[in-house]
């Protein structure tokens, strides 16, 4: 049979499978009566052992019992947010939520007094669940002094304390509704302040049974959380893949690659999910000291593309195969996978082919048009998993999402005839250089090829003559000493010299988001306060 091949960059392939009208409280009680004494919530301690354990039984249990409480404070459609780390009672909200009717709004726990102020008033939150400190951030002192400033903020509540968790379950649990707001979680601020992105039953649980599907994924067994719960990553990929693919989700309270590597092999674990950094360190956690990690199946990577190095590492010393993502919070988030069986070079240069139920295409910037195979582009993403709206926002709501339904993702991307997806870059990181659209994903792939370079992030900056000029930020392997000249010369072998970067910075660390973005607009902001006009 003759391979399909795309004569115009819109792929539609995949697009046309079952969307089901499914809740979240709804799949949990149907595990929970097909499968309710197999475990369901592990919590991942620090030093990589097990703490407590939930059945799917219990955990329905405790959830609803929750649940019940919340309906005696709480109104269906109300919000209340969660501001924690990766901690079991941060999955057992999410699911009393589902059930109470309550909207969820994800916070991350190492937000400070303006931001969470921001979050909780943008969302019309009424009640906050937190634990007191993480990681030196005293977030209980925090929330006290914003919450002096937020009228409509009627309760906050320690994770960590039963008796305020677990309230008075006399109350009656709504009927909840498939495309009711499920979460709010507020974009990772690459370029700017968060959006709430507004997010249904039905966006969330068919992302994530799909990403199971399309990655086939091992079912009945165990998936380790080591991305933010506060993120689509964490807790709709990781807690709402677990539940649909009927195994285990263990959260690791605070990422450490020798705790996650022990609970692979003690649990285990058949599948995770990580962004590169944290896939590089697990790489070096397990060179150093061998663990038998034969259970682990799959590695979905996302958040950033993944070096040809990185995959052939995680292939040989962790013993799985890749599985390279790319999503947006606004499409719940998967838009493009890789396959099992992708081909090694496919891992490396690309982000797999659209995700099951997403159709993907790559428009022109200006006149909206799809453009051919191998032309740079805006990529367009149209499935059951985009966004209801921005919170309160339904100007950004109509500049993201088109009449015809296309979320406008901001990021330029390329397609070939296969249908596999390249990101090179943000349609505002494009570098215009001397009138040149120049794309920093290009460069960067060049640049991760060298053997020195760990990590790159490559970002125009301000120049008199050329409009723009390329800087070069590169985090080295350990024991590499930095040459610019040597890596200039090693891009000039490779890319035309417009393309080589004019400006070389070394750095140790990254400002990042919180799911473990770059943020490059920073990087920008610190390289023109060094270097004023």
């Amino acid at each position: 049979m003759a391979e399909r091949r795309l004569d115009k960059a819109l792929c539609d392939w995949f697009a046309d499978v079952e969307i089901l009208d499914s809740t979240i409280g709804g799949l949990l009680r149907e595990q929970a009566a097909a499968i309710g004494d197999s475990d369901a919530l592990l919590e991942g301690l620090p030093d990589g052992t097990v703490g407590r354990r939930w059945t799917y039984a219990q955990l329905l249990a405790d959830a609803e019992r929750m649940a019940k409480g919340f309906a005696t404070r709480f109104q269906p459609g109300e919000r209340i947010a969660v501001w924690a780390p990766n901690v079991p009672e941060w999955v057992l909200v999410e699911y009393a939520a589902a059930l109470a009717g309550l909207t969820l709004v994800t916070v991350n726990p190492s937000y400070q007094k303006r931001e969470l102020a921001y979050v909780i008033e943008q969302s019309t939150s009424v009640a906050l669940f937190l634990v007191k400190e993480f990681r030196g951030n005293p977030m209980a002192a925090i929330a006290a002094e914003a919450a002096e400033g937020l009228p409509a903020l009627r309760e906050v509540i320690d994770l960590q304390d039963p008796a305020a968790l677990f309230t008075d379950p006399a109350g009656t649990l709504p009927e909840v509704d498939t495309n009711d707001p499920a979460q709010i979680q507020y974009t990772s601020g690459t370029t700017g302040f968060p959006k709430g992105v507004v997010l249904s039953h039905r966006n969330l649980t068919n992302n994530a049974r799909l990403f199971i599907e399309v990655g086939d994924l091992p079912r009945g067994l165990g998936t380790l959380g080591l991305t933010p719960l506060f993120h689509t990553m964490g807790c709709s990929m990781g807690v709402l893949g677990a539940l649909q693919s009927g195994g285990a989700y263990c959260p690791l309270l605070a990422f450490d690659p020798n705790a996650a590597l022990d609970l692979i092999a003690a649990e285990k674990v058949s599948w995770t999910i990580c962004v590169p950094t944290m896939a590089v360190a697990m790489v070096a956690a397990q060179k150093a000291q061998q663990r038998d990690l034969s259970s682990l199946q799959r590695m979905g990577i996302g958040g950033a593309m993944v070096a040809p190095e990185l995959a052939r590492a995680v292939q040989g010393v962790l013993g799985c195969s890749v599985l390279v993502a790319y999503g947006q919070t606004e499409s719940s988030p998967l838009i493009t996978s890789g396959r099992p069986d992708d081909a090694f070079e496919d891992i490396i240069t690309t982000v797999g082919q659209p995700a099951l139920g997403c159709e993907v295409g790559i428009f022109d910037p200006v006149t909206n048009e799809i453009v051919d195979c191998g032309v740079v582009g805006e990529l367009f993403s149209r499935s059951a998993s985009t966004m209801l709206g921005y919170n309160d926002n339904p100007e950004a709501t109509a500049e993201a999402v088109d009449a015809q339904g296309w979320l406008h993702t901001g990021d330029l991307a390329t397609m070939d005839e296969r249908g596999y997806v390249k990101i090179t870059g943000r349609v505002k990181d494009m570098i215009i250089r001397g009138g040149e659209n120049l794309f920093p994903a290009e460069i960067e792939n060049v640049l991760l090829e060298h053997p020195d370079v760990a990590e790159c992030a490559v970002v125009g900056v301000p120049d008199d003559v050329l409009g723009e000029a390329v800087a070069a930020y590169v985090r080295l392997e350990d024991g590499a000493e930095f040459d610019p000249e040597a890596l200039r010369s090693h891009c000039r072998s490779q890319i035309s010299p417009q393309k080589c970067p004019a400006h070389w910075q070394q750095v140790e660390a990254w400002p990042l988001t919180g799911s473990g973005k770059i943020q490059k607009f920073k990087l920008r902001d610190d390289w023109v306060a060094a270097n004023p006009a």
